[in-house]
């Protein structure tokens, strides 16, 4: 008699892991909303969740393209400058010529983070410098750009337009535009990594980068792609913020890698590459971004989100560290089972 051994597929493990991974996020989600509003009078207003979807907004298009940067084995710290400079280089273009076209406005702050995640990427990709090197240098080098530019003066939302200012405010079919965006981005984020052949290449690079280049994947070209798309994510998150924050200096959006990079491994990407899901990172965000809020409302001391963050990309380390593990152990039982089994039939 022959024991059929029945065991998952690694693809099978690892969709499991992530579907158990986005349920717990979940779950951590309804325990943060039921904790706040028994705290928090206010926090189940719909003015206060318009409020958490207009800020969630930001985090998820520029987590997004964060995404795509970690699947690859690398990390981009730079984002958050990238937020800062390229919205205030948006404020800047509106304050001085407020009859462009909005789109044109949209479409320069990208280019702008197009330039700049190009620069990442090459860094990387073409002069071999760690990423967390890297991309910690031109946080650095593009706040300083930024700081330059501004020559320690702020933009007002006095002297914006009010049909940019309008467009954080308007909610088409009750949802604010920020959030319809931020939809968007994440639908097409999901989409390409999903369906997408050079996108996939992100995940055989991030598993295994030395297989992947043997395989015949062109992995330095990929690893710039990688970072170009965070750039150009970056500069769309830096035209909604200032449309969401108009008062804009030479600190708009410090510290904002901190929180992209918490919704993105609190989401279930691994920091060491090769997994994750869009839909993770957003739930990540959410997250996120109502714990903040819940924070703000109880008036809290800024210490603890600051704590908060750095606890929650240690905790979801140390959870995918474990995970991994589990699902190497059970991939190795899985093939001892199956050796010891092929003597058995071969007897039959």
């Amino acid at each position: 008699m022959i024991t059929r051994v029945r065991a998952m597929k690694p693809q099978e493990l690892a969709a499991a892991a992530f579907r158990l991974r986005e349920i717990g996020i979940v779950l951590a989600l309804l325990v943060v909303v039921v904790f706040f509003s028994i705290r928090a009078d206010n926090f189940l207003t719909a003015s206060n969740w318009q409020d958490i979807a207009q800020n969630v907004s930001i985090v998820v298009v520029v987590a997004v393209g964060e995404t795509f940067v970690i699947l690859t084995r690398n990390i981009d710290l730079s984002v958050g400058s990238i937020v800062g400079l390229s919205g205030y280089l948006v404020a800047a273009t509106l304050a001085h010529h407020p009859g462009v076209p909005i789109e044109v406005v949209a479409l320069i702050s990208i280019a702008v983070g197009v330039g700049l995640g190009l620069v990442n990427g090459l860094l990387v990709a073409v002069a071999r410098i760690p990423a967390i090197i890297a991309t910690l240098a031109t946080l650095a080098i593009f706040r300083g750009i930024h700081a330059e530019i501004t020559g320690g003066k702020n933009i007002t939302a006095y002297q914006l337009p009010d049909r940019f200012l309008s467009l954080a405010a308007s909610k088409p079919l009750g949802f604010p535009a920020l959030a319809w965006i931020a939809v968007v981005v994440a639908v097409i984020g999901a989409a390409t990594l999903r369906f997408v052949p050079w996108a996939r290449d992100f995940y055989a690079i991030g598993s295994n980068p030395d297989a992947a280049r043997f395989a015949g994947i062109a992995a330095a070209r990929r690893v710039i792609t990688a970072f170009v798309l965070s750039g150009a994510l970056a500069g769309l998150g830096g035209f909604l913020f200032a449309s969401r924050f108009p008062t804009l200096d030479s600190g708009a959006a410090t510290g904002f890698e901190l929180t992209v990079i918490t919704a993105v491994v609190i989401g279930g990407v691994n920091v060491f590459g090769g997994s994750g899901t869009i839909l993770g990172v957003v739930l990540g965000a959410v997250l996120v971004a109502t714990i903040s809020n819940g924070f703000t409302l109880l008036r809290l001391d800024e210490f603890w989100k600051i704590f908060f963050n750095g606890f929650a990309i240690v905790a979801a380390v140390a959870i995918d560290a474990l995970v991994t593990r589990r699902l190497q152990e059970a991939l190795r039982r899985r093939r001892v089972a199956l050796v010891s089994s092929q003597p058995q039939a071969a007897e039959a």
